[in-house]
């Protein structure tokens, strides 16, 4: 009630139009879902968006700190036509997700403490569908009746991705990682690596003796 009280007289300390009091309404709403989430979800200092989608939210835990930009869509799928799953999202601490991420899971999605995800990023544990083995999905099957298949991918810490790119598992990408813009990943990324391209590729490794990323 402090940090309402505070809006409110700031507000109308500087200006007692109506935008004012528009704005005021705003950051009061904001306030409140916030504090109404971060006891949903146990994740102190929580902050979802606008727009924001959350589906199988018993299988989605936050950490503290975790801000979402807008446009979040979440997704724990615990059944697909026949299939079941017991999937698991875990958002680690102080994690920053911008416009328009969308993460989709059936079995498990990590991303450590202190990652930053761009905006438009895609990231799932499956696939519609197998496409290399045994039982290969048909042609002529309709994608949305795939059976759904994959790994876990695990995110570490301070990883950096860029906007529009798309993370398939299996596969973990290492702590303090730099993933470029638009770029597709499908394999394991080395810790402390830079990585881009369709499929990504490393181009940078991060050397302690120099202090510098190194071209590979």
């Amino acid at each position: 009630m402090r940090r309402i009280t505070g809006i409110v007289e700031k507000a109308y300390a500087s200006d007692h139009k109506l935008w004012a009091t528009r704005l005021l309404v705003g950051q009061i709403i904001s306030k409140l879902k916030d504090s109404v989430l971060s006891q949903i979800f146990h994740a102190p200092q929580l902050h979802l968006g606008s727009g924001s989608t959350i589906r199988g939210s018993k299988c989605i835990s936050f950490g503290c700190g975790v801000y979402v930009t807008s446009n979040l869509w979440l997704e724990a799928v615990s059944c697909y036509g026949e299939q079941r799953f017991t999937p698991k999202i875990e958002i680690g601490d102080f994690v920053s997700l911008s416009d328009g991420v969308h993460i989709s899971c059936i079995e498990h999605v990590v991303i450590k403490k202190n990652s930053l995800i761009g905006s438009g990023v895609y990231i799932s544990d499956h696939n519609h569908g197998v496409y290399k083995g045994v039982n290969q999905s048909l042609p002529s099957e309709p994608p949305s009746r795939r059976q759904l298949k994959g790994g876990p991918v695990f995110i570490g810490e301070s990883v950096w991705i860029g906007d529009n790119v798309v993370i398939v598992g299996p596969l973990t990408i290492g702590d303090g990682a730099v993933i470029g813009a638009n770029s597709v990943v499908k394999e394991n990324v080395p810790a402390e690596a830079i990585v881009a391209g369709i499929p990504a590729v490393p181009l940078k490794q991060y050397n302690h003796t120099s202090n510098c990323w190194e071209r590979i």
